[in-house]
């Protein structure tokens, strides 16, 4: 699909079914700045009431994948082709909070940096990512 004009971020987590399931709620969405966040939940956990990493390579996927979708040509569509997650801190409670930007928005590959944070804005997880661009069909 290609990047929407003036995208609602409620309407670009509908656009996910996986990210509607893990309970992800966008707060913004430009092309130079997407955030979203999760609550934590004892169903997220692994043993200790640590919130899995799966679920935080999750939140950072679905906010870097927006904000390269939001940096596409048009009528091009986005694909990730590698995702690196270094863990910082473990979360036991509250919300992790997650904000990509792109570090570089080229003709055939986007590349974006994703921090995750805890609720005192202490550092959970960092992301990079790279985006494939898939020119129209």
């Amino acid at each position: 699909m290609s990047a929407p004009n003036a995208p609602d971020p409620a309407d670009l987590v509908r656009l996910m079914p996986y990210a509607v399931g893990l309970g992800v709620r966008f707060e913004e969405a430009t092309p130079a700045l997407t955030r979203a966040s999760v609550q934590w939940s004892a169903e997220r956990c692994t043993a200790g009431g640590v919130m899995h990493g799966g679920v935080m390579m999750s939140l950072a996927d679905c906010v870097a994948a927006v904000c390269a979708f939001l940096n596409l040509p048009e009528g091009a569509s986005t694909t990730t082709i590698e995702s690196k997650t270094n863990f910082l801190r473990a979360l036991r409670s509250g919300t992790l909070h997650a904000s990509a930007r792109p570090l570089h928005a080229g003709r055939t590959v986007i590349v974006l940096q994703t921090e995750l944070v805890d609720d005192e804005g202490r550092a959970v997880a960092h992301t990079t990512q790279t985006q494939a661009v898939l020119a129209p069909r």
